[in-house]
């Protein structure tokens, strides 16, 4: 799909104001892995090493989407400081290797941007032994009996052995790299068995997604849901949507199953179905009028898992689907995004969960899909997953 002269104005100048941005921010927390901002300014994950069983400090989930910053920067400015900025990051990454306790089902949201991006766009050896682990690491969470890759691990108050969550749908893509890469279907076939249960059991009939399924660990069956980070069992997490939304389709990428397209679409129409008037949306699709807090986390996700889905589509869906993925963009570029100096973060009203004690922060992934769904208007993103 092609943009208008309108629409093509409006991204040149928002992708200026973020390559701006980029320039400053990245020189001052270059030593940094952000996670999000206090009184405007990045915080620091590497601080404090490793630790709790759900992986905070160094093994926090998004530590690697700072890195996909700077390799975005990379692949579309060419200019070498990027590539030397982020290599900053994934090396202290190294740390969560050793010390093991607290990785979890996210490895692939922390090394696919960071030592698989540093591999396919450098060459870098040692990264693609990074990766590697990461993946192994991964594939040793499956549970062959329920057919789902476990998330978390167990806390003072929580079996979870048994669980599986949306999100991880958006981590096998680590597993799709580590079977091309290495011509061993073993990983692969671990992904795909993961997603046929996500698209069997997490997606609802209207297109809908559960956040959390319990399983029976020892024989695969179904325990209950939760509501996890939305507002309740039952109701409609947007990030959790956006996940299952932009990981079916690259599910389908990778490997050219139709039904992975298929429920992509249903979970796309859904998601847009639900769109409101403003284009910002919630946290929860169902949450109650008040309070009303929104994520614009799921919004910048939704945006390049429709330009994705566009690609993929027939005429008609085809521009359905890009011109929702406008729609989401400008509302966002509109309303809430700071390209000033006053904060180091750019999208200002982001959640990580409907019950969470803050709201309507920033948070370094929502930058980094923001970036990358531009990015791939123009037609110049390095595809990540």
């Amino acid at each position: 799909m092609e943009l208008n002269g309108k629409d093509r104005v409006w991204l040149e100048e928002s992708l200026e104001k973020f390559l701006i941005k980029m320039e400053w921010v990245s020189e001052k927390s270059k030593n940094k892995i952000p996670s999000t901002t206090v009184n405007g300014e990045h915080d620091d994950k590497s601080i404090g090493g490793v630790s709790g069983a759900f992986g905070d400090g160094l093994n926090w989930w998004t530590n690697g989407f700072w890195g996909g910053m700077l390799w975005q920067m990379y692949h579309e400015t060419g200019k070498e400081r990027y590539a030397e900025i982020a290599g900053i990051s994934e090396k202290k990454l190294d740390q969560c290797f050793m010390d093991y306790y607290g990785l979890h089902h996210d490895v692939g949201f922390m090394w696919l941007p960071t030592a698989v991006a540093d591999y396919r766009l450098t060459g870098n050896g040692e990264s693609k032994k990074r990766a590697l682990h990461a993946a192994n690491l991964l594939a040793g969470r499956f549970n062959p009996s329920g057919r789902f890759i476990r998330a978390w691990n167990d806390g003072a108050d929580k079996d979870t052995r048994g669980w599986a969550i949306i999100d991880t749908l958006f981590n096998i893509p680590l597993l799709y790299w580590a079977s091309e890469e290495t011509d061993d279907p073993r990983y692969r076939q671990i992904a795909m068995l993961h997603a046929d249960t996500v698209m069997d059991i997490f997606i609802r009939p209207d297109g809908s997604s559960n956040h959390i399924v319990e399983f029976n660990p020892e024989n695969g069956d179904v325990v209950k849901t939760y509501g996890g980070q939305g507002y309740a069992d039952g109701s409609s997490w947007t990030r959790g949507q956006t996940w299952a939304l932009y990981g079916f389709v690259i599910s389908y990428r990778h490997t050219r199953k139709k039904e992975y397209l298929d429920i992509a679409k249903r979970v796309a129409n859904y998601f847009i179905a639900n769109i409101p008037k403003d284009g910002l949306i919630p946290v929860d699709f169902r949450q109650p009028k008040e309070p009303y807090w929104m994520d614009d986390t799921a919004a910048a996700i939704a945006a390049g898992g429709l330009i994705e889905l566009s690609k993929e589509e027939e005429e008609w869906d085809r521009e359905v689907y890009f011109n929702a993925a406008i729609r989401l963009l400008k509302a966002l570029t509109d309303h809430h995004c700071d390209f000033t100096k006053n904060s180091d973060g750019v999208l200002t009203h982001c959640s990580g969960a409907y019950h969470a004690t803050e709201h309507h922060v920033n948070l370094i992934y929502a930058d980094y899909f923001l970036l990358e769904a531009l990015l791939k208007l123009k037609g110049n993103d390095y595809f990540m997953w």
